[in-house]
C-alpha cells in the first residue's frame, strides 16, 4: 500500500479516537459482571468489566471446563471508546489470555473493534459484539484467524 494511503488511514483512525458526543453511555466508575467466551475454544468465562475513564475500560476473564481434558482460560482485555451514540459505545479492543484446551496450552492475542449496546429501559445491561483478528498457539502451531463474535460470545454484563 502506498505511503499516502497509510497516512490517510492513520488520520481517520486518530480522528475517530478523539471524537465523541455528549449523548454517550458513560460507564466511568461502573463495575460490570457477566461472561465472555471469546478466547480459545470458546471456553465460557466469568468476566468483570470496569470503566476506568469515560474512554477506557478493562476486563478480567477467568473460566474452567472440568470435562476430560480440563480446559481453562485466564485473560484480560482493554477497551478504548472511539464513538458514542445514545445507547451504543463503539470501541477498539485488545486482549491477551493464557489458555489450555484439548491437552494443549498456549497464549492467545486478539484485537479489533466492537460495540456495546444497551436496550432502552435496561440501561444496566450491556451486550457486546466484536470483530477483528486473533493469534494463538494453542494447538501446538501458530494460528492467525479472523474474529467475528456475537453477544453470545463477546459477552453480556450487568453494571452496578
Amino acid at each position: 500500500m502506498r505511503r499516502a494511503n497509510w497516512r490517510m488511514i492513520l488520520l481517520m483512525l486518530s480522528t475517530l479516537m478523539v471524537s465523541g458526543s455528549a449523548y454517550a453511555r458513560d460507564m466511568q466508575g461502573r463495575l460490570g459482571v457477566g461472561y465472555n467466551s471469546e478466547f480459545g475454544a470458546h471456553i465460557p468465562g466469568i468476566s468483570i468489566k470496569y470503566g476506568l475513564t469515560r474512554d477506557l475500560a478493562f476486563e478480567a476473564i477467568g473460566g474452567i471446563v472440568t470435562s476430560s481434558p480440563v480446559s481453562t482460560v485466564t485473560a484480560i482485555k482493554f477497551f478504548k471508546n472511539v464513538f458514542y451514540e445514545t445507547n451504543l459505545n463503539f470501541y477498539f479492543m485488545f486482549g491477551a489470555g493464557i489458555l489450555s484446551a484439548g491437552g494443549f496450552s498456549g497464549a492467545e492475542f486478539l484485537g479489533g473493534m466492537g460495540v456495546e449496546f444497551f436496550i432502552p429501559g435496561l440501561e444496566s445491561l450491556g451486550f457486546a459484539v466484536e470483530t477483528g483478528g486473533s493469534f494463538n498457539n494453542l494447538g501446538g502451531s501458530f494460528v492467525l484467524k479472523t474474529l467475528g463474535v456475537s453477544f453470545l460470545d463477546a459477552g453480556i454484563h450487568f453494571y452496578f
